[in-house]
C-alpha cells in the first residue's frame, strides 16, 4: 500500500512554537499497549495521541508543538521502517521504536535511519519516559532553530539589491571603501546601505553578521 503524502502536505512552510503541551504520537497495532503508553504518558505531562495503523497517523495535520513518535516496528499496514522513511528529516518529530521481537540488525537498521532511541517489549516505563523527554527536548530545540530560521530568511528577503550586494562584500572582509570601488558608489552611500542592511537582518555587530551569512548559505 503506497504511504499516504497528506500528513506532509500539512505541514506549514514556517513551524511556529505554540504554548501546547508536547504531545508523545504513539503508533501501535495494540490497542493494550496503545492504552497503557496512553496512560504512561499523561502521567508525565504530556499530550499523548495514539494511533492504530500508519496511515491512521499519516493522515493527522503536523504538530505545531515539540513532539515524538512512539513507533512499533510491525504495523498492519505500513511497516515501521517505511513510515520512518516517510516522515524522514522531521528532526522536529524524533522517533523512539518498540517492538516485541527485536534484534541487533533491526535495532541497527533503525538507529542508523535516525531513530532516538530502540526498546524491546516488555517495556520500562521509567526508561522509555526518560527517551521521551530527551527526544521532546529535542524536538523543541529543532523547533526554536527552525522559526530562527525563517526569520532571518524573512529578515534577507526584505533586503534591497543594493543592501545584499553590501551585504555579500562587507562578510567577505571587504572595508566600505572597498565596497563603494567594487560597487562603483561613494564611501558614504555604503555606509548608508550597511546600515539600513544592518538594521533589516538586525545584526548588532559584522561577526553576527557574518554568522547570518554563514547560515544563510549553509541553508540555500
Amino acid at each position: 500500500m503506497a504511504p499516504n503524502r497528506a500528513w506532509g502536505q500539512h505541514a506549514p512552510t514556517g513551524v511556529a512554537m505554540s504554548d501546547a503541551r508536547p504531545t508523545v504520537f504513539v503508533v501501535d497495532y495494540d490497542v493494550s499497549v496503545r492504552e497503557s503508553l496512553k496512560l504512561l504518558i499523561e502521567s508525565a505531562g504530556w499530550q499523548p495521541e495514539t494511533f492504530g495503523s500508519g496511515q491512521e497517523f499519516l493522515a493527522r495535520p503536523r504538530a505545531l508543538a515539540p513532539s515524538c513518535l512512539v513507533l512499533d516496528v510491525v504495523l498492519p499496514d505500513l511497516h515501521g521502517f517505511d513510515l520512518q522513511k516517510v516522515v524522514a528529516g522531521r528532526a522536529d518529530m524524533p522517533i523512539i521504536f518498540i517492538t516485541g521481537c527485536g534484534d541487533v540488525p533491526t535495532t541497527v537498521r533503525a538507529m542508523k535511519a535516525g531513530a532516538a532511541d530502540f526498546f524491546i517489549k516488555p517495556l520500562r516505563g521509567d526508561a522509555l519516559l526518560a527517551a521521551i523527554g530527551n527526544a521532546l527536548d529535542r524536538s523543541s530545540a529543532a523547533l526554536g532553530d527552525a522559526e530562527h530560521m525563517r526569520v532571518l530568511r524573512d529578515n534577507y528577503a526584505s533586503l534591497s539589491r543594493r543592501e545584499r550586494e553590501v551585504m555579500a562584500l562587507i562578510v567577505s572582509g571587504r572595508l566600505n571603501k572597498q565596497v563603494g570601488g567594487a560597487l562603483g558608489i561613494s564611501e558614504i552611500t555604503v555606509k548608508a546601505h550597511r546600515g539600513k542592511m544592518m538594521r533589516k537582518m538586525n545584526a548588532g555587530s559584522l561577526p553576527e553578521l557574518v554568522r547570518m551569512a554563514d547560515r544563510l548559505g549553509d541553508a540555500a
